[in-house]
C-alpha cells in the first residue's frame, strides 16, 4: 500500500475563520488525509509518511468501540473493537495525516513507533494502560498512570466502575 493510495485515504475537511481559530469543518479547506493501514502494514506507512517529511507524531492514542462496533469505516477495513489513531505533521508542508489502525480484542498487540517517532513512548504506554493494546517492540511497555498492581484497564468500555475506598487521616472512628 502506498500512502497516495486513493482507495486508503479518505478525505475529511477542515476549515478555520479567518482569524486561524475556528470549527473543524468548513468549504474551501483541504482535506484531511486518513489512511487504514493493516497490522502488516502500520510500520511501513508510518515509515514512509516519516521519510515523506511528517516530523511530528503529534498525538497516538488507544479508542475502544465496544458499543460502536458498526461504525462507518471505508470498504475493504474490517471494524475491529480497539483503534490506534495517530496523528502525524508536516510542518515544513502544513500538512497532517491520521493513521487509523483496526486492533482485535482477542490480540491487542500493535507495532511500536518508537523507532520512527521516539517521543511516543509515553503515548503508547498510556494507551496499554489504559486500554490494555501492548505495543510489539516498545522498550518499557510497563504502566504509567496506573499502580503496577492495578487489575484491568480503566478505559476499556466493559471496565466495572467499581469503588475505591476513601481513607482519611485522623479521621474519628464509627460513632
Amino acid at each position: 500500500m502506498t500512502v497516495t493510495d486513493p482507495a486508503e485515504v479518505v478525505g475529511e475537511p477542515v476549515g478555520s475563520s479567518e482569524s486561524g481559530g475556528g470549527s473543524s469543518r468548513g468549504p474551501g479547506r483541504p482535506h484531511q488525509e486518513v489512511v487504514f493501514p493493516t497490522r502488516d502494514q502500520y510500520v511501513a506507512v508510518v515509515a514512509e509518511y516519516r521519510a515523506g517529511g511528517f516530523e511530528m507524531c503529534a498525538d497516538l492514542c488507544g479508542v475502544d468501540y465496544l458499543t460502536y462496533p458498526h461504525r462507518s469505516l471505508p470498504v475493504g477495513v474490517q471494524a475491529e473493537r480497539f483503534e490506534v489513531v495517530v496523528n502525524l505533521l508536516s510542518l515544513s508542508q502544513a500538512r497532517r495525516v491520521r493513521v487509523r489502525l483496526q486492533v482485535p480484542e482477542a490480540d491487542a498487540v500493535a507495532p511500536s513507533m518508537f523507532e520512527q517517532y521516539p517521543g511516543t513512548e509515553a503515548m503508547e504506554r498510556e494507551a496499554y494502560d489504559l486500554f490494555g493494546i501492548v505495543f510489539e517492540g516498545h522498550p518499557d511497555m510497563t504502566r504509567i498512570l496506573m499502580p503496577e498492581d492495578w487489575e484491568g484497564h480503566p478505559l476499556r468500555k466493559d471496565y466495572g466502575v467499581g469503588r475505591v475506598p476513601v481513607q482519611f487521616k485522623e479521621a474519628p472512628g464509627p460513632r
